[in-house]
């Protein structure tokens, strides 16, 4: 918001909540003034019980960006989900083919490890993925003992081969040590602004197994709801939940991001602005300048 009274930008979400109409508090959404204020792309895109891919995100993406640079604005892509940010700057990962009958007698052995376990497993098979939550874990593994190639390896591979559209360069958010005490604060005025309300209204009107329901938090919340947790009892759940999930950002920021195309802001340092004002400096059409304007594009 502050480089958006610096400059034309259009901010496109690639949060994998935020696309979910009506849940609005539990997903920090931006507020109905920023959104007037500053044109955003990426939030309230679909019905809760819409399973909505990264795939379908980044085609929207890229038409969003499009949409934006046509009328003199520069994109500015938002958000943690790094699948979306993968699939729109990389492209899509195409496994390799996997015999079914193998794969049916192996799903059973992954799925009784438990996460430790399974992330020892890949520490040993991909190490690069080992730091990925259980589902990427599950499939890391799978692809390894089956194929005998790493998905990391993979993912370069496809990487090297395809020239992507887009070449972004990448402002890392992260206020060290603190993020647990602001993750804390965040969480006590999304409870205090009507998160358990937000919820109860939206038990009666989405199926209990909707996509949307999986967003962090919203589990314990619903429980506060039901009567089966405290505020207090909920509110650690949440807390616990959510420091799980940046730290796992923080290391897929770290280690799947090109390093020499990021730089990290600390949002508490005086010298902020003068960080995101170098990030800024030479940005052309969303990336860094080309020769040619197919290569901008």
């Amino acid at each position: 918001m502050w480089l958006a009274e610096e400059r034309p930008i259009t901010i496109v979400s690639a949060d994998s909540r935020q696309v979910y109409r009506r849940f609005d508090v539990g997903t920090a959404k931006p507020t109905a003034d920023a959104r007037a204020r500053v044109p955003h792309e990426g939030i309230d895109v679909v019905e809760p019980t819409v399973r909505y891919s990264s795939a379908a995100w980044a085609e929207s993406a890229n038409v969003w960006i499009d949409e934006a640079l046509a009328v003199g604005r520069t994109p500015v892509v938002v958000g943690g989900t790094g699948l979306y940010l993968r699939a729109l700057f990389e492209g899509l990962f195409a496994e390799p083919p996997i015999d079914v009958e193998q794969r049916r007698r192996l799903e059973p052995q992954l799925a009784a490890l438990t996460t430790s376990e399974l992330r020892r497993w890949v520490d040993r098979l991909d190490p690069a993925r080992s730091h990925l939550g259980r589902a990427q874990l599950l499939r890391a593994a799978e692809i390894a003992l089956l194929t005998g190639r790493r998905v990391s390896d993979l993912h370069a591979a496809q990487r090297a081969a395809t020239e992507p559209r887009w070449r972004p360069r990448y402002l890392a958010v992260d206020p060290g040590p603190a993020l647990a005490q602001r993750i804390g604060a965040r969480l006590d005025t999304m409870l205090t602004a009507g998160w358990p309300n937000e919820v109860e209204r939206l038990m009666h009107s989405v199926p209990p197994d909707a996509p949307a329901w999986k967003a962090t938090g919203y589990e314990a919340v619903r429980r506060l709801v039901r009567g089966e947790l405290s505020r207090a009892e909920a509110r650690e759940a949440v807390l616990i939940e959510t420091r799980q999930y940046a730290k796992r950002q923080r290391t897929w920021f770290r280690h799947q991001l090109p390093p020499d195309r990021v730089l990290t802001v600390d949002p508490l340092a005086r010298n902020w602005e003068e960080v995101v004002a170098r990030w800024t400096t030479g940005i052309v059409y969303a990336g860094e300048p080309r020769a040619s304007a197919r290569a901008r594009r």
